[in-house]
């Protein structure tokens, strides 16, 4: 019998910490699992892109896939990233890997091979034959090379019922209120981008998935509950509070602005794998200034 699951509020987008030899610091990994679901994180996302997943050996995502579901110890729901451009290959990990601990996968529309909106919908047909947890669609044509249209979508929500929501990274504002208009009522949208997660919750979006809520866990939280409370006044004194960090969180790249504040709170190594590397100087010493201006010791 599939399980059910509504996720809602703030999931944060979990980094992958390493040490400065570039091994996983799971030290660090724990103290930052520690510190969101301490503070008000709805649930986590683990191996997605913020997590530096293709530079990730297949025992190193295990090992990151554990770590994190015993330390949560079931305090929060695990979103899992199950995706890529090789359908027959997700299948097969969804029929044969153990899912123990993972509440939901998360699954992006395939990169590089630019699929049509046909070939995006039979391997979403395909993954939601073959998957006993509840999926999240992930569009973010910036980084796949093809946008997933709001009629897709929407026929996906249509006919797969465990197919529960959409992580939303388009940037198309218009699209996405399409597809809140006139989704299922047991489909969600879910911001995919923390500079936009208040106007849409406007628009009837139910959360986001965090990159700066690996920083700012209680604030971006408390954010995302005051807006889908309906406090919209209060709520938007949050989000402009953190409107410059949003613009500097990914003027290097993700995950390199939330690694730079991590580490210039003392959280963390400002460590990344290749091909991605730290911020420039210039982008660090802005972040700083941000920080103090927020009275954040760094």
């Amino acid at each position: 019998m599939l399980q059910t699951i509504r996720l809602k509020g703030m999931g944060v987008a979990l980094i992958t910490p390493f040490k400065e030899d570039e091994s996983i610091d799971f030290e660090a990994l724990v103290r930052l699992v520690d510190y969101v679901v301490q503070n008000n994180a709805d649930f986590l996302c683990v191996l997605g892109t913020t997590a530096e997943t293709p530079t990730l050996s297949a025992e190193e995502k295990k090992l990151v896939k554990d770590t994190v579901i015993q330390r949560a110890n079931r305090k929060v729901p695990i979103l899992l990233g199950v995706g890529g451009n090789n359908t027959r290959e997700i299948v097969d990990t969804l029929k044969n890997d153990d899912f123990t601990g993972v509440d939901a996968i998360l699954s992006v529309v395939p990169y590089y091979n630019k699929p049509s909106q046909e070939g995006i919908y039979q391997h979403y047909k395909a993954i939601s034959e073959a998957s006993k947890l509840p999926i999240v669609l992930y569009n973010v044509p910036g980084r796949t090379g093809v946008n997933m249209t709001a009629e897709t979508t929407l026929r996906i929500a249509r006919d797969f019922k465990n197919v529960v929501a959409i992580k939303e990274a388009s940037g198309d504002i218009t699209q996405m209120d399409d597809i809140i208009k006139n989704k299922p009522a047991n489909f969600d949208v879910i911001s995919g981008d923390d500079g936009i997660t208040f106007p849409l919750i406007t628009l009837g979006a139910v959360g986001v998935i965090s990159v700066i809520g690996n920083a700012f866990p209680k604030e971006f939280s408390k954010m995302t509950r005051l807006a889908l409370q309906g406090d919209y006044g209060n709520a938007l004194t949050i989000h402009h509070k953190f409107t410059e960090l949003f613009k500097l969180l990914f003027v290097d790249g993700n995950p390199a602005g939330v690694k730079c504040i991590l580490h210039a709170m003392g959280m963390i190594n400002n460590t990344l794998r290749l091909p991605l590397v730290p911020t420039r100087i210039k982008t660090f010493e802005a972040i700083r200034r941000v920080l103090n201006e927020l009275n954040i010791k760094c």
